[in-house]
């Protein structure tokens, strides 16, 4: 045995040296040269697209001009964060911002886990397909779409809903200048739009679990319900997790498609509807404010980066296989 063992470690340590240093590194290019071909399109294309706008994030810390560029401005330190944190809106922001993208995770999580399970108990192929695409639909729908369509069902005077409501001998109602009513008008967009695709995960999920163990539980006489609280939602859980995780990791990051759309310029609506990116945008369009545009977006990314880190750890603690990284 102990001949064998040696024989085993000897073998290992020959193709361990035979495939490190350089050597090594050159053969292995060389043996999958055809697939690091394919692959080099899309590297480059992330490296051009993604990786090098990345050293723009110097004009945080710059007092951008058009005659000096990117590289030729003037440093500034830390005075772009300054005049953003001192402003007052920083606070607002943040709050709107974290506050919308709970909500849009929490509901939207448990709607489309609903969703999901609801088009697995349909036995008819055709009505569930049916259904799916119905669903799905509004996700290809633009949010510029979508924001006529909230105009034409909120407006004061040409809205459906206001019309309904005359109709039944009410008085108006001027969403447009009720703020407090638009944080649940946005959850609901989001929600409607989002609903289709997002089931689509935890559709998959389910698909993959083994029919057999909803064989045995049925056997044993659960009941439809006990089927999907003591079967299909632990099944999935890991797909939720992740999923989850992906979604935390954006918690910082409004939609500004859909804020905007739906909200455009409407300042009366700002201490409800402001998030951190539709705030970027106005300093950027408005006041032609690069480093604090800058500023903001560099805040947002490593907020976002310590919320993944902290919330990763947290799942680890709970379950390490669920983990990101």
């Amino acid at each position: 045995m102990k001949v064998s063992e040696k024989k085993r470690t000897n073998e290992l340590r020959k193709r361990s040296n035979g495939s490190g240093g350089v050597k090594g590194f050159i053969k292995k290019v060389y043996k999958y040269r055809a697939f690091l071909l394919m692959l080099a399109p899309a590297v480059i294309y992330t490296l051009i697209f993604a990786y090098y706008p990345m050293t723009g994030i110097v004009l945080a810390f710059k007092r951008y001009t058009y005659a000096g560029g990117i590289w030729g401005s003037d440093w500034n330190g830390f005075e772009n964060f300054k005049f953003f944190f001192k402003s007052g809106q920083a606070g607002l922001v943040t709050r709107n911002t974290v506050l919308y993208n709970v909500a849009f995770i929490v509901i939207n999580t448990v709607v489309q886990i609903a969703v999901a399970i609801l088009l697995t108990e349909i036995h008819n192929k055709h009505y569930r397909k049916i259904t799916q695409s119905i669903m799905f639909l509004p996700y290809f729908i633009s949010w510029v779409i979508v924001g006529v369509m909230a105009f034409n069902i909120f407006s004061s005077d040409y809205g459906f809903l206001n019309t309904l409501i005359m109709a039944l001998g009410g008085e108006k109602i001027s969403f447009y200048t009720t703020p407090q009513a638009w944080p649940f008008i946005i959850v609901f967009f989001n929600l409607w739009k989002g609903v289709g695709y997002g089931s689509v995960m935890y559709l998959a999920a389910i698909m993959g679990i083994d029919t057999s163990i909803y064989e045995a539980a049925a056997i044993d006489g659960a009941n439809v319900f006990q089927r999907i609280f003591k079967v299909t939602i632990p099944m999935i859980m890991p797909t939720t997790i992740i999923l989850f995780l992906l979604s935390v990791g954006g918690i910082f990051k409004g939609n500004f498609d859909m804020f905007y759309n739906l909200v455009g310029n409407n300042g009366l609506l700002y201490n409800y509807t402001d998030v951190i990116d539709t705030l970027t945008f106005r300093a950027l369009i408005t006041n032609s404010d690069f480093g604090m545009s800058a500023a903001i977006g560099l805040f947002q990314s490593v907020l976002c980066f310590i919320t993944v880190v902290c919330v990763n750890k947290l799942v680890g603690l709970y379950d390490r296989d669920a983990t990101l990284f």
